[in-house]
């Protein structure tokens, strides 16, 4: 990769999305897509923060993210970066030793194809890959 990755989001889990959307409302900010991830088993609200999106994530089931809430809370889940073809990046980062969790890109909030790299590779921290709209 020769260029730097954009944020694209930070994702956030959250016990209650409407109480948590309320919260960030306080701040000025403004929700601007909503929907359900049945693949991550979640729902998802999209906030916009200046050049960045926060996004919170409630489960629905007992899926990773409801995991994630009953071991560590709500807070901080992932880093989302935007990359421009995610196959090739996710390549280029495992030939470099990279942990792939997926090894294959598969659907994300919006449409958009998603890809995460595991926590082990980046200090304890899940990241994702975003291909970036056309």
């Amino acid at each position: 990769m020769s260029e730097p990755l954009k944020l694209h989001h930070v994702g956030i889990v959250v016990q209650e999305l409407e109480e948590a959307i309320e919260r960030y409302c306080l701040l000025g900010l403004k929700e601007t897509e909503r929907g359900i991830v049945e693949k991550f088993d979640v729902a998802v609200s999209m906030i916009p923060a200046g050049n960045v999106k926060l996004e919170l994530m409630q489960p629905l089931g007992e899926g990773n993210v409801q995991k994630f809430l009953e071991k560590r809370g709500e807070g901080l889940h992932h880093l989302a970066f935007e990359v421009k073809n995610i196959e090739a990046t996710l390549a280029a980062l495992k030939s470099q030793g990279v942990q792939l969790i997926d090894e294959v890109p598969r659907p994300g909030f919006g449409g958009h194809r998603v890809a995460f790299l595991h926590p082990m590779s980046f200090s304890g921290l899940l990241v994702e890959l975003v291909e970036a709209e056309d």
